[in-house]
């Protein structure tokens, strides 16, 4: 049961991360490699607000989702829309995007490493215990647990209970259809790419709050949320969060029974599976 609770406590902050890939490559079509990266510039400001200025991290996110939305907006615009104009199909689009992110990849690793250095970092946050269902837990997993939630609420609401949220859910089955109803393919592609980035950086903040970090784990991050987006299906979020959750459970469980170096071996034995039994995803349609 520890076991169980611990990997969904852990599969939770997961879930912002992959779910904010899924939108960027669902909708926008495109797949973000450096993805991680945000995720790991989230950390280190939201380590700088709180050891510099005693900000609270979960409060903290309130500063670092519009920042995060704001440069994830103009990086679409600015490096990424006229690859989406040039593109004649979608494997063109694939194949430059791959290629652009994996360079941006490499400039946010080094401004990072420029700025904070390579050695591991982490600050004390609620840390401290937390009894649930009988055993203890850090009381700053729980919190970050609860609050990712409750953005992932706010998103589950403007995707199935907006207008533009579900014009954004039609771009995303299929976006030549949603141009034939009058949907602006263009910017609801921009605005999910945007939005993506925000939840990735939300998802950074969160973990950051009770794990050690460094400017290079950005790829880490990037290879799980993209496993989670391939387990749960490309462009599901619902496909995102259970997979989010199947991970962080697997991963606790060998980590704790087991060996904990193992996590990451674990991690690509569970997507080798999928591959092989259900490529398509949890939630994903096969294909005809």
């Amino acid at each position: 049961m520890e076991t169980i609770v611990t990997g969904i406590l852990l599969g939770g902050t997961y879930a912002l991360i992959a779910i904010g890939l899924t939108l960027q490559y669902g909708v926008s079509r495109i797949m973000n490699l450096a993805n991680g990266e945000t995720l790991i510039a989230a950390c280190f400001v939201t380590f700088w607000l709180f050891t510099s200025y005693a900000v609270n991290p979960i409060w903290g996110i309130l500063v670092i989702a519009p920042i995060a939305f704001a440069v994830n907006w103009a990086i679409y615009m600015l490096l990424l829309k006229p690859l989406v104009d040039r593109a004649r199909n979608q494997g063109m689009l694939e194949v430059d995007s791959i290629l652009a992110t994996f360079g941006l990849l490499f400039l946010f690793q080094g401004l990072m490493l420029r700025s904070f250095g390579g050695a591991y970092t982490s600050y004390a946050f609620l840390a401290e215990r937390f009894e649930l269902f009988g055993a203890y837990y850090g009381l700053n997993r729980v919190v970050a647990f609860g609050a990712a939630c409750v953005i992932a609420l706010a998103l589950y609401l403007f995707l199935y209970w907006t207008r533009y949220g579900t014009a954004v859910r039609a771009v995303a089955v299929n976006p030549g259809s949603a141009r034939l109803v009058g949907i602006d393919v263009a910017k609801a592609a921009a605005l999910s790419f945007a939005l993506g980035g925000a939840l990735t950086a939300c998802g950074g903040t969160l973990i950051s709050t009770f794990y050690t970090f460094n400017a290079s784990m950005g790829v880490v991050f990037t290879m799980k949320a993209l496993i989670i987006v391939i387990m749960g299906g490309v462009g599901d979020v619902r496909g995102a969060l259970i997979a989010a959750l199947i991970l962080g459970i697997a991963e606790t469980a060998v980590a704790g029974l087991i060996d904990p170096g193992l996590t990451l071996a674990a991690t690509y034995a569970l997507f080798t599976f999928v591959l092989l039994f259900r490529p398509q995803g949890i939630f994903g349609r096969q294909q005809a």
